[in-house]
């Protein structure tokens, strides 16, 4: 009797051990993946591309096929080691089609390497040290920018706006966009710098 007993315990311990060896890992795994989640944000989807929130602003906003330019201009300019530091940064990021809005012509003149300091004023006038989120954009807030002047929210509604030092604004269209090392707010239209 006693022999049956010792060999149950010890078939029932063998099984429990397999069970979590093969079971554990996975466990823990998810666990993890679901902690960095929830401390990070959720994925969202820009430009056809998954932002994951354990990235940072550059490795997601490579695969995003709505700022090309934007990634682009980063490059031309020498920014991608400082966009991929540790920050915390809040980016407003415009689209390619923000891009566009502007007179015929200009990008492409300000991608030329003798434009490279009146491209890197423009790309800073984006950046805002700090993790800002949109509950953080309120109505008539002044933010200063990396490159020294201040952009101004401007609420409407269920709207927010980004208004630059020449009064012309920029409409987020995708708030909340989370990084490993801060945040970006899709915008539609270029800001610009008052000098």
């Amino acid at each position: 009797m006693k022999m049956k007993i010792v060999s149950l315990s010890t078939a029932m311990m063998s099984a429990l051990l397999v069970t979590t060896t093969l079971v554990g890992p996975v466990r823990a795994q998810d666990n993890k993946m679901t902690k960095s989640e929830m401390s990070s944000g959720k994925t969202v989807m820009v430009g056809g591309a998954p932002m994951y929130p354990s990235k940072n602003i550059i490795q997601n906003a490579v695969n995003s096929k709505d700022h090309t330019t934007l990634v682009a201009a980063v490059k031309a300019v020498g920014l991608v080691d400082t966009l991929e530091g540790t920050g915390p940064f809040t980016v407003f990021a415009p689209t390619n089609e923000a891009f566009k809005k502007l007179p015929a012509g200009t990008v492409d003149t300000l991608l030329k390497p003798e434009n490279k300091a009146k491209l890197t004023k423009i790309l800073t006038y984006h950046v805002v040290p700090g993790k800002l989120e949109a509950s953080d954009l309120t109505d008539g807030k002044k933010l200063k920018t990396v490159e020294g002047e201040d952009l101004t929210v401007k609420k409407s509604g269920d709207s927010v706006m980004i208004v630059d030092a020449k009064g012309d604004s920029a409409t987020v269209t995708i708030p909340n966009v989370n990084q490993s090392n801060g945040v970006i707010h899709v915008i539609n239209t270029v800001l610009l710098p008052a000098s």
